[in-house]
């Protein structure tokens, strides 16, 4: 097994308990993290939630023009504000904003926009150009340069699967279906020494790294209890979990999750109100959590998917798109609308145009939250005036 194979066994960790052979335990050490209070929780809807319905241009005509089955009513639609207005589903949403914690930014994308689900996740979780491939998520080149040594706790991934954002040189971030049951089974002969062959020694290392990292995870859990409960969803458990590590002082810097579902062809009206329902209820019980922890401040969650729709219904639902609002919450934010109001009336090819860059966003959170420089991990795009 080469290093890299090996990299990608011990940094995924989905399941229940991690049961490692003897001769895998217990050697080696963690190098901490940089510590600071801040860290970022992203939301990724996979599917490509159309932004549309989500965000409602409620005053422009042509939106009822162009969705005669699909449109949202002015009567329906909640938190009127400057022409937009948030679907129905979302009146937890509206409330954020109108406290002042939700940062909206509208139109979105990036250049040459890819309408491939698995192309276009990946360009969001590389930053890369449409044209470029990258092995490595931008996120993981973040960790990999605020990592003395691989830390595998630096980034947590609440899922079933990896997720690329998160990938670097060094594993430095974990993935967890469930954390409560991400527990090493150690051996009674813990006192392994140094070989003669580096590869074992590695691995024996990687091996130790992994180990506490499952121990810092408990000790996390230990110091933090459950404030409110939360709706019995799957997004709603996955930040429950993440809530928990963050007021049991974890200090991750990154934590990722997602929610699936929003491939919207047909039967929309029906599943967009369920997901963007379930997304509601999950959102808004993290964000009271975390206030009433006094934590807020100090955490800020990034929502977006990987495209739009098309401006134009297909009779029953929308094909993808391109460019979609992304939503801030907490991190001390602005809580303002930024970026103008999508212009229907001047579209590429039935989709609209985009007007802000995700990589401008990456750089500010990564400038303003984390205070690190952007250009270290080839962002080169300039952080986007007006979110902090």
């Amino acid at each position: 097994m080469n290093r890299r194979s090996f990299l990608s066994l011990t940094g995924t960790l989905t399941g229940g308990a991690l049961l490692l052979p003897d001769f895998l335990l217990a050697y080696g050490s963690q190098s901490n993290l940089v510590i600071g209070e801040q860290c970022l929780v992203f939301i990724q809807l996979n599917g490509g939630n159309d932004g549309l319905n989500t965000l409602v241009p409620i005053e422009d005509a042509a939106y009822f023009y162009n969705r005669p089955k699909i449109a949202l009513s002015k009567d329906e639609v909640i938190g009127k504000n400057k022409g937009m207005a948030f679907h129905p589903a979302l009146k937890s949403f509206a409330q954020i904003q109108q406290n002042g914690h939700l940062t909206v930014i509208q139109n979105v994308g990036y250049p040459e926009p890819n309408r491939s689900h698995f192309r276009s996740q990946e360009i969001w979780q590389t930053a890369s150009a449409s044209n470029q491939y990258t092995n490595n998520g931008w996120l993981g080149r973040y960790l990999d340069f605020q990592c003395n040594e691989h830390n595998p706790t630096a980034g947590i991934n609440i899922d079933n699967i990896d997720n690329l954002a998160l990938k670097g040189e060094e594993p430095n971030a974990i993935t967890v279906k469930d954390p409560n049951r991400f527990k090493v089974k150690q051996s009674d002969d813990d006192r392994i020494k140094l070989s003669d062959n580096p590869q074992l020694d590695f691995v024996r290392k990687i091996a130790g790294s992994v180990t506490e990292g499952a121990e810092e995870i408990q000790k996390a859990l230990s110091q933090s209890k459950q404030e409110l409960s939360y709706p019995k969803t799957g997004l709603s458990k996955n930040l429950e979990w993440i809530a928990r590590l963050i007021k049991g002082n974890l200090n991750s810097k990154v934590y990722y999750t997602s929610l699936g579902g929003f491939d919207t062809h047909d039967n929309q009206l029906a599943i967009h109100k369920n997901k963007l329902t379930e997304l509601n209820d999950a959102v808004f019980s993290f964000y009271s959590d975390l206030k009433t922890a006094n934590a807020l401040q100090n955490v800020t969650i990034v929502i977006f998917s990987e495209f739009g729709r098309r401006v134009k219904d297909n009779g029953n639902g929308t094909d993808h798109g391109t460019a979609a609002p992304m939503f801030i919450i907490g991190g001390n934010g602005t809580g303002k609308i930024i970026g103008n109001n999508p212009d229907l009336n001047n579209l590429d090819s039935g989709d609209l145009r985009f007007e802000t860059d995700f990589r401008s966003v990456y750089a500010s959170l990564l400038q303003d939250k984390l205070q690190f420089d952007y250009r270290k991990i080839g962002i080169t795009n300039q952080p986007l005036k007006g979110l902090f």
